[in-house]
């Protein structure tokens, strides 16, 4: 009788020591959902990834239609040069190669420029200012004025984009934080702006 119990105790722990596995593996499994997919290392990905992470996540869920746009205009000058579509909401960063260096969505305020081509200017660089909106800015490269209203591109400081009908009279064409630092090294004074329909 000892021994059949014995059998029994052992038999028991094995059960659960089985079952505690099976636990352990079931929260590691749910955890893993939670952190997120796994990379080609077997790695999980960051909860919160990188912003240039999080962009490429976001250009990877774009429609095909989406990147049919991302494709750089016809007509939109040559040499080295900073192209923005007015239809598209998009801009595009272009080498002297031409070579497309970067390309990315952005928010415009309520006064557009006419399509046409346009230079930064010696002055229209600024590191940081409060935009027209009331909202404070970073990278603003400045290239026209639409009766008054300067028109350029920036960058929320804490990395926002504007949300709803843009306020009346703004001019700033919004991008997110690192698109708007890769602008500000690009589009120094004497920089081409070509803005296309």
């Amino acid at each position: 009788m000892a021994r059949n119990s014995a059998g029994t105790f052992v038999a028991g722990l094995t059960a659960a020591a089985l079952a505690a596995v099976g636990f352990l593996a079931y929260q590691a499994s749910a955890a893993q959902d939670r952190r997120g997919p796994v990379d080609d290392r077997g790695t999980a990905a960051s909860a919160s990834p990188s912003p240039g992470a999080a962009e490429k996540g976001r250009e990877d869920r774009e429609r095909p239609e989406d990147r049919e746009e991302a494709a750089l205009p016809a007509d939109s000058g040559a040499g080295e040069r900073v192209v923005y579509s007015l239809r598209g909401d998009r801009v595009w960063l272009v080498g002297a190669n031409e070579q497309v260096t970067r390309t990315y969505r952005v928010v415009p305020g309520a006064v557009d420029p006419l399509p046409g081509e346009y230079t930064v200017s010696e002055g229209g660089r600024t590191e940081r200012v409060t935009g027209s909106d009331g909202v404070p800015v970073a990278h603003v490269v400045l290239f026209t004025q639409v009766e008054g209203v300067v028109v350029g591109f920036s960058a929320a400081v804490d990395g926002s984009l504007p949300e709803g009908p843009p306020k009346e009279g703004t001019g700033g064409i919004r991008s997110r934080a690192a698109d708007g630092e890769a602008m500000w090294r690009f589009a120094t004074a004497g920089t081409k702006v070509v803005v296309v329909p």
